[in-house]
């Protein structure tokens, strides 16, 4: 419940409990603290039981930590039926990361000489700069750009 309360935290709202109720009366503070938390408990739980047994025996596998969103996710993704698991297993991060890198540095990876924008498949080499035109020739114009 108290997972992320450090141990300075919890020696503060010690020191804080013995100075706000003193010492006479913290134990009965603890006592009716821990009573109640009990009867929520017992009244979250009989509350649990009772829409179980309102759904009817269809809904027996339900689990209301379903509703949660995350969980709810995270189960439809484990799913085998969706082949996500065939996907995620077929992608290689460390290739395509070692791809996209020999991009940017441009190294090939396919063959060692440099290949033209047709056989990369219409791809365009950034790395590389751009041919200058003649000093005759005029640059295209566009009418709509303008």
């Amino acid at each position: 419940m108290f997972n992320d309360i450090g141990p300075l935290e919890l020696v503060t709202l010690i020191v804080l409990a013995v100075l706000v109720f003193g010492p006479d009366k913290l134990p009965k503070v603890i006592q009716d603290v821990t009573r109640t938390i009990r009867k929520i408990r017992d009244f979250s739980e009989s509350a649990k039981q009772d829409i179980r047994q309102e759904l009817g025996p269809e809904f027996k596998d339900f689990e209301f930590e379903d509703l949660n969103p995350k969980t709810f996710i995270r189960k439809q993704l484990d799913n085998d039926d969706l082949g996500l698991k065939e996907i995620r297993n077929g992608f290689d991060l460390k290739k395509e990361m070692a791809e996209v890198t020999d991009a940017v540095h441009g190294r090939d990876t396919d063959s060692p000489s440099t290949p033209s924008a047709a056989s990369t498949g219409g791809r365009v080499d950034m790395t590389k700069k751009p041919e200058t035109p003649a000093a005759d020739t005029r640059p295209p114009f566009d009418a709509d750009a303008t």
